[in-house]
């Protein structure tokens, strides 16, 4: 038995890649998620495959699992719920290229609730955007386009008939949108469940232009340096808001001389096709 678990901010998808079965928890981001809320995920999903045996191997691909200390933090939590040693720990940017590219090269992104880009060779990333969060990065994602909204929205900024909208789907008060921004856990989430006005809006050139002011900023800060020095204009794109942005996202790849090869929601069923492959 082979489980993998795709594991962004907002979810996590597991599938046992033989049957293809599914459960969805919360995100698992080691910079957020404390260790019982890790292992009361992990206790669902053994409730929900009904893993009774240690004999089974784990591939987790999560957001926040850069520094080796995240790796092995999130490596030790798995081991403790589900009792195997094989277990694998990469970075959400490595099951993005291995769901989407494969044994190919090309430059990846993530648009999700966070951002970021690489260049993969086909085997591992050569190339690596600096990631610097929620707070300084994450240009393009979600959460920065929901920042960008309550920013104009908060200093009265957004136009009078947007702003009117905006108030109806969030009536919250100055003072409640800064509780959650700044005294609640989770805020990137927050800041990203923001960004679905402006997609349910992206026909309004304000909500419009605040996505492409924002997807012009992700291209700027993470991908323009990968399309130079790696010498690639195909582009590869994971994440669900990348999906709901996708006649945007084609005016700015088509304006930066890019190739879109692929968007695709949510890896796992690509990340399935590699083990299965591999």
């Amino acid at each position: 038995m082979t489980l993998i678990a795709d594991s962004g901010s907002t979810k996590t998808t597991w599938m046992e890649v033989e049957s293809g079965n599914k459960v969805v928890t919360e995100g698992l981001n080691p910079h957020f998620t404390s260790d019982e809320q890790f292992l009361a995920a992990c206790s669902l999903v053994r409730q929900k495959f009904s893993i009774l045996n240690f004999q089974f191997s784990i591939y987790f691909y999560g957001a926040g699992c850069g520094s080796e200390e995240q790796r092995e933090r999130v490596k030790a939590l798995l081991f403790k719920a589900f009792g195997t040693s094989m277990v694998h720990v990469e970075t959400d940017m490595l099951g993005a290229c291995r769901a989407v590219c494969g044994k190919d090269n090309g430059l990846v992104g993530i648009l999700g609730t966070g951002s970021n880009a690489c260049y993969y060779d086909g085997d591992r990333i050569a190339l690596q955007a600096v990631s610097t969060g929620y707070v300084l990065g994450d240009h393009g994602s979600a959460n920065h386009v929901g920042r960008r909204l309550l920013q104009d929205y908060l200093a009265g900024l957004m136009p009078r008939n947007i702003s009117g909208r905006f108030h109806e789907a969030y009536p919250q008060s100055k003072e409640e949108f800064l509780e959650a921004v700044y005294h609640r856990p989770n805020a990137n989430r927050f800041l990203a469940s923001l960004a679905k006005f402006a997609v349910e809006h992206i026909s309004d050139d304000y909500c419009a232009s605040e996505i492409l002011i924002s997807l012009y900023e992700w291209y700027s800060y993470q991908l323009e340096g990968l399309q130079k020095l790696s010498f690639c204009d195909r582009l590869y794109l994971v994440g669900g808001f990348a999906a709901r942005i996708k006649p945007l996202l084609d005016t700015v790849v088509k304006d930066k001389g890019l190739e879109l090869v692929m968007v695709l929601a949510d890896p796992i069923d690509g990340l399935r096709r590699y083990h299965t492959a591999n």
